[in-house]
């Protein structure tokens, strides 16, 4: 996997500063936000037991993956059983390598896509067009971002970042046949989408797609989406490849029971998703193969504290809630998984090797409100701090905590400090020098008492 998603420069900080300075951006993220979760909250206020789905989904989560080995098997002999193939890949190159070699044994050299995350994340379609393969995605928020040449920027609604204005200029520049005096209105700019796309599911003899869950019990493959295009996908080609990670994998059909009322109230705010199309193996005229990916996921899973990223549904609540996405966007995250759970899923996945990826795990204020709207419960708080200690930090910040730790230790040091502390107060700048600049750029210098409380009880006790 490269260094950072789509070459995206720089780090967190720099990306996030320039797109402040958008106020377009910023209005459409607002917009776009506030409405997801005002109707998330309206349908998650009418459930009694939201909060025991929502322990029950974890629950299901964390079973899943403390088993995952056994269940994968189990899925992979109920596909086969089914007449479908199962893949197997430990990486984004070998993924690739994968697909495109069965698009290849096909002979043909265009592909439909429904919606999918895992193939954005190894780089589907950039690894398929250098072997002139053409991939037409079928989502109408991500065939905008495609006709735009854009990056996604939200999980639920990658072209969040754009209006409807700006849509139909990407429309009357990038699509065929666009129809004679195209408005901004939404229903017009979804006809046009619809008389585009009806014509590319017609020709398509190969189909690629992701899927929301799998059932190991059955080997049955579930994708929710809200337009119907995901269906057209998965039932008209005549070859269907799905590229799912191994984290999406649920134990039993009941189970599935817990997360239709999760994520569709969680993600669009709705009580169900339009459409929720569900398949097991390959049916009559269709061959299918499912591609298992790991490309990271394993060592994610090794993670003690970490591992519960894995238990995540893609629902984009903590997107929804979060003032740092607000403002900045899903671009400045620079990965696939923008938002709370990307800046802890994605240094996970890619390592914190480059400076984007270690920036990640300090794109957030530490407010919780994405903890609280989780359907399944992970503490992204939790792991956000847990990765601030693992990333790489200066030479004079290790020194710093160093000397830190060994005052600490001992309450004898302690004091001494503070007492040095209180006598040099006066001499403690506004803005700190140096490295230190960078805390005192975005808070104040406590100040320092005239008497520590260590004096001051030893003081009152003995009165």
């Amino acid at each position: 996997m490269s260094g950072t998603f789509l070459g995206m420069p720089g780090n967190f900080p720099e990306n996030a500063r320039e797109a402040v300075q958008n106020s377009q951006l910023r209005y459409n993220l607002r917009k776009a936000t506030h409405t997801i979760r005002g109707k998330r909250a309206n349908v998650v206020g009418e459930l009694p037991d939201w909060q025991e789905l929502r322990a029950a989904g974890k629950a299901i989560k964390d079973h899943t993956l403390r088993h995952l080995d056994r269940y994968l098997v189990q899925l992979e002999e109920a596909v086969t059983r089914a007449g479908g193939t199962v893949h197997w890949a430990r990486d984004a190159a070998e993924a690739n390598r994968i697909v495109t070699g069965l698009v290849q044994a096909t002979g043909e050299t265009e592909v439909v896509k429904v919606k999918s995350m895992a193939t954005q994340e190894i780089e589907l379609n950039q690894a398929l067009a250098e072997h002139g393969i053409t991939a037409y995605e079928t989502d109408l928020a991500e065939l905008i971002v495609q006709l735009g040449d854009d990056f996604p920027s939200h999980i639920l609604v990658p072209a969040i970042h754009r209006n409807r204005s700006e849509i139909r200029e990407i429309f009357l520049e990038k699509m065929p046949n666009v129809p004679e005096g195209l408005t901004d209105d939404p229903p017009a700019l979804a006809d046009a989408a619809r008389l585009h796309l009806r014509e590319r599911f017609l020709r398509s003899k190969v189909a690629i797609s992701g899927a929301n869950f799998m059932v190991a019990e059955t080997g049955t493959l579930v994708v929710l989406e809200s337009e119907g295009n995901g269906r057209m996908c998965l039932t008209l080609p005549e070859t269907l490849i799905s590229v799912v990670g191994i984290e999406k994998l649920l134990p039993s059909w009941r189970d599935l029971e817990v997360f239709l009322q999760l994520l569709p109230r969680s993600s669009t705010g709705e009580r169900m998703n339009p459409y929720t199309s569900m398949w097991t193996g390959a049916v009559e005229g269709q061959d299918f193969h499912l591609v298992l990916l790991d490309n990271g996921r394993t060592d994610v899973l090794a993670d003690k504290v970490g591992r519960q990223a894995l238990r995540c549904i893609r629902c984009s609540a903590c997107l929804n809630v979060c003032p740092v996405y607000e403002r900045a966007g899903g671009h400045a995250y620079g990965s696939v998984y923008p938002g709370p759970i990307g800046a802890i899923l994605t240094p996970q996945l890619r390592g914190m090797s480059s400076e984007l990826d270690a920036s990640l795990p300090y794109a957030s204020s530490l407010c919780g409100a994405c903890y609280d709207v989780c359907p399944v419960a992970i503490d992204i708080p939790e792991v956000l701090v847990d990765l601030r200690a693992k990333a790489p930090h200066a030479a004079a910040e290790r020194a710093g905590m160093k000397v830190a730790g060994w005052i600490l230790n001992d309450h004898k040091r302690l004091a001494k400090a503070q007492r040095a502390a209180i006598r040099l107060r006066k001499l403690v700048p506004k803005r700190l020098p140096g490295p230190l600049s960078a805390w005192t750029d975005t808070r104040d210098v406590p100040e320092i008492p005239e008497e520590s409380f260590r004096d001051w009880w030893e003081r009152n006790e003995r009165a």
